[in-house]
């Protein structure tokens, strides 16, 4: 997907670098995978805040996609659409077998009409999910699973991708984006070529309503409050420069450092 610069008419859109979404398919094809979630704005099952300025946002559904690729052995790509709950792109794939629509995350230089197959006598082509043992080495692949007959959970970000560097019978490596390194089951499912939308890293907000539409509220600095609200605030003027440690809202050290390590006497 290329990336477009809008035309500053007004003040946030100088600057402003967006997505070209023409391609995409208006609207949803499969209603039935749609679901709404409660909005949970950063707390957990208690109730406790515990991911701050976080709230608001605009409505959205979410898109139920199949990180289980072992039950559709075959299908075409029917459509690639939006979804607002991840950065990458989805498509919708029929599958021949069961007669059913379902959705998957879209590689790189896939569009509509591709074949996409699931299984353990597949070719490795881009699109194609099978276990790590048939796949060879030095591959780009991404959804994989860390476990023998569970879902995928890595590398499933936009432009995101792991190369698998090493196998065994029993055992394969793979090396993530990031630099680390996994050991998993040779028998772990994983997809051929790399996750769409790469060039999302390059978009920028422009403007603070878009953050908010983003679900993402506003962060105050802890010097620009008062003594009582952080142990920050106070003093004449600016004095942010002059502190020796920085501290949460609550008094704890909030920088990374080297811990001293008390000698045990003997």
């Amino acid at each position: 997907m290329s990336i477009k610069r809008v035309k500053p008419i007004t003040p946030s859109q100088r600057g402003l670098i967006r997505l070209n979404k023409s391609l995409l398919n208006k609207g949803s094809l499969l209603k039935k995978e749609k679901i709404k979630l409660n909005k949970v704005s950063g707390r957990d099952n208690s109730g406790k805040i515990i991911s701050y300025h976080r709230g608001g946002g605009h409505k959205k559904l979410y898109r139920k996609i199949d990180f289980i690729m072992r039950r559709n052995p075959i299908g075409i790509v029917s459509s690639i659409e939006y979804d607002p709950y991840r950065n990458s792109n989805i498509m919708s794939v029929y599958d021949f077998e069961n007669k059913d629509y379902y959705y998957r995350l879209q590689p790189k230089y896939s569009s509509v009409g591709d074949i996409v197959e699931s299984g353990t006598n597949v070719s490795p082509m881009n699109g194609n999910s099978l276990p790590l043992s048939k796949i060879p080495v030095g591959s780009y692949i991404h959804n994989v699973s860390l476990k023998k007959n569970g879902k995928s959970q890595v590398s499933r970000s936009a432009g995101t991708y792991s190369v698998l560097i090493e196998k065994t019978t029993n055992s394969s490596k793979i090396k993530m984006s990031s630099g680390e390194i996994k050991n998993i089951s040779s028998q772990c499912y994983a997809t051929i070529g790399e996750v769409s939308n790469g060039k999302f890293i390059l978009t920028t907000i422009g403007k603070a309503g878009r953050s908010r539409w983003l679900n993402i509220r506003p962060t105050v600095r802890g010097v620009a409050m008062n003594p009582i609200d952080h142990p920050h605030g106070g003093g004449e003027g600016k004095t942010s420069g002059g502190r020796k440690s920085s501290v949460t809202p609550w008094g704890k050290p909030s920088r990374k450092g080297k811990k001293k390590r008390m000698a045990i006497k003997r």
